[in-house]
């Protein structure tokens, strides 16, 4: 009768460990490599983004931006990407300097935490860069409403054009965590440290 017992234990725990391997083997996130030439990058985005293009005024001309993003529950993955053309490489510290003015301000401006610190990022060709990670706090009635880590990149084309990165995940239904810790997750960091411009 033991056996019989012992022979059940042991027919149930398998069963429970191919059940737990089951689900382990089939994740929410669907993590694929995405190779966009037109915009010069490779990232790894959580599942397929959809991609959309539009044309932005700026000081008299328009440029282009080509957005890349995915939804997974409460997380929108995306990248921005703006082509800044060689003969207005002036106004690019400007123009970065607005981009990162109206995401901080707004956290700012709503009671919410901005916390900023040193990162890299690596090229196509494995060399590592220096940028900085925004850890956003947005807030609405004195309650964490949003959450967003970003960080923005500049790299220039052998022509002379400045392409403008910008990589970030905005999390909804945000609880009380801090936004650092929540962000550092592997799901967040792989999405950040696997994004890669030419």
């Amino acid at each position: 009768m033991e056996q019989g017992l012992f022979r059940g234990i042991l027919k149930a725990t398998a069963l429970l460990v191919a059940l737990v391997f089951f689900v382990a083997c089939s994740p929410k996130l669907d993590w694929r490599t995405v190779q966009s030439p037109q915009e010069r990058y490779t990232a790894l985005f959580p599942g397929k983004p959809d991609k959309l293009e539009r044309k932005i005024p700026y000081q008299e001309i328009e440029l282009l931006q080509t957005l890349e993003a995915v939804k997974i529950d409460d997380d929108i993955y995306s990248i921005s990407t703006i082509q800044l053309p060689a003969n207005q490489g002036a106004s690019l510290s400007k123009l970065l300097s607005q981009l990162q003015a109206n995401l901080v301000d707004r956290a700012k401006a709503s009671g919410g935490e901005v916390i900023i610190e040193d990162a890299f990022y690596k090229t196509t060709d494995k060399q590592r860069s220096p940028t900085k990670d925004y850890f956003l706090d947005l807030k609405s009635n004195g309650k964490t409403q949003q959450q967003m880590r970003v960080r923005w990149i500049n790299r220039v084309a052998p022509n002379g054009d400045n392409w403008i990165y910008q990589i970030s995940v905005l999390h909804t239904n945000a609880g009380t965590s801090n936004v650092k810790t929540f962000f550092t997750k592997e799901e967040y960091e792989n999405f950040f440290s696997d994004f890669s411009p030419e």
